[in-house]
């Protein structure tokens, strides 16, 4: 598959990810039906799941720049196509974030004050919690998630259920980290809102590109050590090597 092809899916598949993830936390968590911190974490895991099954196949649906490292790490994409993937990534966040505050700003009262569900720590992490502990739970909850996802899309696992397992590995990473961070364990996700709501949102967006880098890293390392996989065993490698995507 070209790259050109490759990076669009990323840029689409992104763009969806931070759309349905971010736009539940802005749009719907509040509402007068609103869904709360159960919603939007099903919110995030479900685009994911979505694109995976969508998109798997052409990019390898990383829709991320810390899984695209991690993956790096974990021997399973090749690193001169990082770059790529990860401008791909960041644009289709920013355009996701730039829908989701035209929506929003439609509404009477709405302030971009509020955040547009961009991540914090200290007095702008949802439940006040310092900067050591975001960093700690971002990190964490990105290595365990490149674990999940090289696991899941090793070969000796039964094929077809990886976007099942990665969709709701993400959606329990919201469940437990949200009110620590908003969760990121995503730069991408992380830079588009940033961008929008500026001041404070951009002077935090540091720790949601190294923590989760580094994260991804010590998991997708964790797991090629851990798993002794074949060279050419699996999923996520990207399509023009012989993988098959998601």
């Amino acid at each position: 598959m070209p790259l050109s092809k490759r990076m669009a899916a990323e840029l689409i598949g992104t763009f969806w990810l931070v759309l349905g993830g971010c736009g539940s936390a802005v749009i719907a968590a509040s509402s007068p039906i609103g869904i709360g911190l159960v919603g939007v974490s099903f919110a995030f895991g479900l685009t994911l799941l979505t694109m995976a099954f969508a998109l798997g196949h052409i990019s390898g649906c990383h829709l991320n720049p810390a899984v695209s490292v991690g993956l790096v790490a974990g021997g399973r994409f090749p690193a001169k196509e990082l770059p790529a993937y990860i401008v791909s990534q960041v644009i289709g966040g920013i355009l996701a974030a730039g829908v989701i505050y035209f929506i929003a700003s439609g509404k009477a009262g709405f302030e971009l004050s509020a955040g547009l569900a961009s991540n914090g720590y200290g007095e702008h992490s949802p439940g006040q919690y310092s900067l050591a502990a975001g960093f700690v739970s971002e990190l964490v909850m990105t290595g365990m998630f490149l674990v999940i996802i090289m696991g899941a899309t090793d070969s000796r696992v039964p094929a077809g259920f990886a976007p099942i397992a990665i969709g709701l590995a993400l959606t329990l990473i919201h469940l437990v980290s949200i009110p620590v961070t908003n969760t990121s364990v995503n730069p991408a996700r992380s830079t588009g809102p940033a961008l929008f709501v500026g001041g404070w949102a951009l002077q935090q967006l540091w720790l949601f590109w190294v923590a989760p880098m580094i994260g991804a890293i010590i998991g997708g390392g964790l797991y090629r050590w851990l798993g002794r996989e074949h060279p050419t065993a699996s999923a996520l490698v990207h399509p023009a090597a012989g993988g098959e995507g998601l």
